[in-house]
């Protein structure tokens, strides 16, 4: 069965309500052959990566950066991983209360360095999360999904 791997820094009720949006759409009951792995970027490793088909990753843009979390989590498992996920679908989340840009940036280029694919659009946002926002959330999770069952 393909797995999932979801890695994510939530520590706010904003950024988990994001997370268990992606989590709701990657657990489509319509998506039925997928694996979905669920991993705090603290938590996750190696192991995990290489046991993933595709990943959908989430973080805050802290001080115009991906979050120091998921930042460890590259760092740990970059050389580790890159020749043998490369290709392998992806996409992410990054909600700022502001502004965004460098942790779009570090995201685009430490994924395009592992040779990651893009699955589906990013979600990227500032501000207030309302509905709209937790819909994107869900789709996201089910398209990644969709694309590691197909």
């Amino acid at each position: 069965m393909p797995r999932l791997l979801v890695v994510h820094h939530t520590p706010t009720p904003t950024l988990r309500r994001l997370g268990d949006a992606v989590l709701a759409g990657a657990r489509d009951p319509l998506i039925a052959d997928v694996e979905v792995v669920e991993l705090a970027a603290l938590d996750a490793g190696v192991e995990d990566v290489l046991g993933a088909d595709g990943f959908v990753l989430g973080t805050p843009a802290n001080f115009g950066y991906i979050s120091g979390a998921l930042k460890h989590f590259f760092d740990t498992v970059y050389d580790h991983v890159r020749d043998e996920t490369a290709r392998r679908p992806f996409s992410y989340w990054i909600h700022g209360g502001y502004d965004t840009t460098g942790a779009e940036r570090a995201m685009e280029s430490i994924t395009t360095g592992l040779g990651w694919r893009l699955a589906a659009d990013p979600l990227v946002m500032t501000g207030e999360v309302g509905d709209t926002h937790t819909e994107a959330a869900t789709e996201l999770g089910g398209t990644v999904a969709a694309v590691v069952e197909a």
